[in-house]
């Protein structure tokens, strides 16, 4: 029923980046820290950057969880589920890292999501993942749904910030600076955007 891949490619590549959304999976090292499951979505926002590399952008929010784990100990795991079509499931394990805005790599990284204006919705840093195990599986209990768009409530929720504000925005948040589990999260004062 589920087939390992050595590469995201092909048929594979081709699933995963016709998806509307997929969810990250994160964790603190800590055994009895805070599991985070994330849904991302915006078209757009997700890359294939090579055969094992991806990337998405994280976006301003309530939290940090996602990029506290990552910064303690790299560990995610991407899913994507076909709500059309054949089922299947494809999940990426591997070590990801967040791209902060002062970070040299970050306008680079940028250049691989044209299909999005970042502008509107307090790009706070890129997540890239180098996958280290690539699998997919039937998928056959996910229901069919359909998809008939993106919401337009996080641009206009963010289109009104410029960098002094979302970052005053971040501040008032208790689990943004640090994760629910105590974790340094998104580093504040957040850097002025480049884009």
């Amino acid at each position: 029923m589920g087939k390992t891949y050595e590469r995201i490619d092909g048929r594979l590549r081709t699933f995963i980046e016709a998806q509307p959304i997929f969810f990250t999976a994160t964790a603190p090292l800590s055994g009895d820290g805070t599991v985070n499951l994330s849904p991302k979505g915006l078209t757009g926002s997700f890359a294939v950057l090579d055969e094992l590399t991806v990337a998405y952008l994280d976006f301003a929010g309530s939290n940090a969880e996602t990029i506290a784990h990552l910064r303690e100990n790299g560990r995610i795991t991407l899913m994507w589920c076909a709500f059309q079509g054949p089922p299947n499931i494809v999940r990426v394990h591997g070590r990801g890292e967040p791209v902060f805005r002062d970070d040299p790599r970050f306008k680079e990284l940028l250049t691989h999501f044209p299909g999005i204006d970042p502008t509107p919705h307090g790009l706070r840093a890129v997540i890239v993942v180098t996958a280290e195990l690539v699998r997919d599986t039937c998928g056959y209990a996910v229901p069919n749904m359909s998809y008939d768009e993106d919401r337009d409530l996080h641009a206009k929720r963010f289109a009104r910030e410029d960098d002094v504000s979302l970052n005053a925005y971040f501040e008032k948040k208790a689990h943004v600076e640090t994760s629910l589990d105590g974790l340094p999260g998104l580093p504040l004062p957040l850097p002025p955007s480049s884009v």
